[in-house]
């Protein structure tokens, strides 16, 4: 990710995924280092919360709000 968030443009609350390769990849390297409960759903979902991608859908008030301060 090169310290820049993912800005996504999802439509409707079905188009945004439960996992994606970033997650999954991250989840597979939590595991080669000793994690247990890392799952690439589990991994996305720490990246929505963090801000490490921005899920909001495209009418959402906060869609823009968020995507301009990144």
């Amino acid at each position: 990710m090169n310290g820049q968030t993912i800005n996504n443009a999802w439509e409707t609350m079905a188009d945004i995924p439960a996992t994606t390769a970033e997650s999954e990849a991250m989840s597979k390297d939590m595991k080669n280092r000793g994690f247990k409960f890392v799952g690439p759903t589990t991994c996305y979902a720490f990246m929505q919360s963090a801000g490490m991608v921005n899920d909001h859908i495209v009418r959402c008030f906060r869609y823009n709000e968020v995507q301009s301060k990144t």
